[in-house]
């Protein structure tokens, strides 16, 4: 029996197949990238029946003149080609995607590495290079080699403190940062059923991180009724028994709270192990953990409550802080003492909004800690969103609060 990937790209493991894409997408920093290739290519049209978007999420409000030229060049473009624009504060490529964009079975191809989120969907979403979407923008289509597959068994339940982004944790640091190397994962086994969309992102968002080609989910109630409360019905996707380059097991019962340390992804310890590192700065949000059920979760652990050490706290969409403000999430945040920031990437990739001075440290709730990440000489721990709460309260790593 086939793969999901192989089912969606129609075509047996290793071959190179060329596909329309049902959706392509590109942010402020890959889109200027990609313009610039599209008019080098002689680009003078868009490729057909293909949904195309450009979403300001990544130095969103611009950091300086510079970037906000090329911004307004951009801007520009996308308008007068008609493509799906959101601009500052609208949020996350990712998240805006995946409010209602997204569905089962297709193919998605956004220019950024973490379009693997989308795979949450059942699609076959995965990320490319900017002369790779001018291509795309050209014709509409683009090749793949269809990957192999390998297959995370999840069982049982989450207990404690422990979440959906200590399991990501997990499984990156047992494959390794280049261990499924365009590899899908295919997240499988009776545990998912008890998985949100929201926690099914955060396992999809970290694929990358272990080298994937994207992180596939397969489309089943919890999806359809998602899609149905953003406007869209759909079928589902039935599992079938295949087999995998390898396969990895996890029981969810039996899941602690992580932290991925300084500089490496896969470098992964209990946060018990690294209790009491002093920290300069606290950040929620990101493609990871920007979601409306995660600063609901940080609001309930800080309530009444004030932090320690600078906190910044960013939602991934405009939607996400609406919500937050009409269920008086954001008052609980704001309360305890937290900065918010205006929808999008934030300080993640280091450009502005919240980057780090030389020796100084982070627990952040984002799925890179590389060196220099987020400031020359800052030092990044990567942690839950229940994680960042304890921490920030403790203005040190601090395992989190069951509850």
């Amino acid at each position: 029996m086939s793969t999901l990937s192989e089912r969606i790209l129609g075509a047996t493991e290793g071959e190179y197949v060329d596909r329309k894409v049902d959706k392509a997408y590109a942010h402020d920093g890959t889109g200027v990238l990609a313009l610039e290739a599209w008019k080098e290519m002689g680009g003078d049209r868009l490729g057909k029946g293909t949904g195309y978007f450009v979403q300001f999420d990544h130095i969103a409000p611009a950091n300086n003149g510079t970037t906000a030229t090329l911004q307004h060049e951009l801007r520009d473009f996308a308008k007068r080609s008609s493509m799906q624009f959101s601009d500052i504060g609208c949020g996350i490529c990712h998240q805006l995607m995946g409010e209602g964009a997204v569905l089962p079975g297709e193919i998605v191809v956004g220019a950024d590495s973490h379009s693997v989120t989308l795979g949450a969907f059942g699609a076959f979403a995965t990320g490319v290079g900017a002369t790779d979407m001018a291509a795309i923008w050209l014709t509409g289509e683009t090749w793949f080699r269809v990957p192999e597959s390998v297959g995370i068994h999840l069982n049982g339940k989450l207990t404690g403190a422990a979440e959906a982004k200590d399991v990501a944790l997990a499984y990156v640091g047992k494959l390794g940062t280049d261990g499924a190397t365009y590899q899908a994962l295919e997240f499988v086994g009776e545990g998912v059923r008890h998985l949100s969309m929201d926690e099914r992102f955060v396992l999809s968002n970290l694929s990358v991180e272990a080298g994937a080609k994207t992180g596939l989910f397969y489309a089943d109630d919890v999806t359809l009724r998602y899609l149905k409360e953003h406007g869209q019905e759909t079928a589902g996707q039935e599992y079938e028994p295949c087999s995998y380059r390898q396969e990895l097991e996890f029981d969810l019962a039996d899941i602690v709270p992580l932290v991925a340390v300084p500089h490496r992804v896969d470098t992964v310890k209990p946060v018990d192990a690294v209790s009491g590192v002093p920290l300069d700065q606290v950040f929620v949000g990101t493609c990871t953990n920007g979601r409306y059920s995660d600063l609901a979760r940080f609001a309930r652990l800080v309530r009444g409550r004030k932090v320690a050490v600078r906190t910044i706290v960013v939602p991934a969409s405009a939607a996400v802080l609406e919500k937050a403000i009409r269920t008086g999430v954001l008052a609980d945040i704001i309360g305890s003492g937290c900065t918010l920031g205006t929808p999008g990437c934030g300080p993640c990739l280091g450009y502005h909004m919240g980057v780090l001075g030389e020796g100084e440290v982070c627990l952040s709730t984002a799925n890179r800690n590389f060196k220099n990440r987020m400031g020359v000489g800052g030092e990044i721990y990567l942690g839950s969103v229940a994680t960042a709460a304890a921490s920030a309260l403790a203005g040190e790593i601090a395992s989190p609060e069951v509850g």
